[in-house]
């Protein structure tokens, strides 16, 4: 080998190296960046939690708490009285029960942790705002925080689908090929969408990046709008 040629090899791998170290330090800032979001998405989340319990929650309980106890004041000397103060301490319970359920429903869903992702999300399309339908095709069941981001892509991507494709009806499908599960959700609505800040998937995004997943949105204008998360299992 000539002095020129090994000038030239020496260039090329020094070339690649600094190739690879650019890269590298490029997935670095990535991963920074991403860690630094989901920190921030995770912070909203607990504000949210805190303020919805201390406005909704816990203002119907202190509510219930003064009725019951304007109840046991009245009712050995006004029975008659005691009826509208018990009916309205009823309803405050049923109020504070349907707020817990809510609030649960959007930190772990029950049926998620109970009867798995394939009856978490038939739950979902029950509940949807508009006609949903599920093919699911699961094997077995993933890690607790595979599933719990696999449902919440589903979740969010109904939200989004109400609220912002004028979509008449969303096919969703969850299955596993070999280690990985995949959950699509695709509407027939007037496309356009991107997983940008404002449509909640960015948090997400985060989410299963940090479980070694990839979420991808296509949305052409005019042609609908699929999202689709894939997420080791192994």
């Amino acid at each position: 080998m000539t002095d020129f040629d090994t000038t030239t090899e020496d260039a090329t791998l020094l070339l690649e190296n600094e190739r690879l170290q650019a890269e590298l330090g490029a997935r670095l800032a990535e991963l920074q960046a991403c860690r630094a979001r989901l920190a921030r998405a995770i912070d909203s989340e607990r504000r949210r939690i805190e303020r919805d319990l201390h406005d909704g929650t816990q203002g119907r309980l202190v509510s219930l708490a003064m009725s019951l106890g304007s109840l046991d004041a009245k009712l050995p000397a006004d029975p008659g009285a005691a009826k509208p103060i018990a009916r309205q301490a009823r309803e405050a319970v049923e109020a504070a029960l349907r707020e817990l359920r809510e609030l649960s429903q959007g930190i772990c869903p029950g049926v998620l942790a109970e009867r798995g992702l394939g009856a978490a999300l038939s739950d979902l399309c029950n509940r949807a705002a508009i006609p949903a339908s599920l093919e699911v095709s699961l094997d077995y069941r993933c890690a607790p925080e595979v599933e719990g981001a696999a449902y919440f892509v589903v979740s969010e991507a109904l939200t989004n689908a109400a609220k912002h494709s004028h979509a008449i009806d969303v096919h969703i499908r969850a299955f596993h090929e070999g280690q990985v599960l995949t959950v699509e959700v695709r509407d027939d609505g007037i496309g356009g969408a991107a997983a940008g800040a404002g449509s909640g998937l960015r948090g997400l995004s985060d989410r299963i990046d940090g479980l070694g997943g990839v979420l991808a949105v296509s949305s052409r204008p005019g042609d609908g709008t699929t999202v689709r998360a894939d997420i080791p299992c192994g």
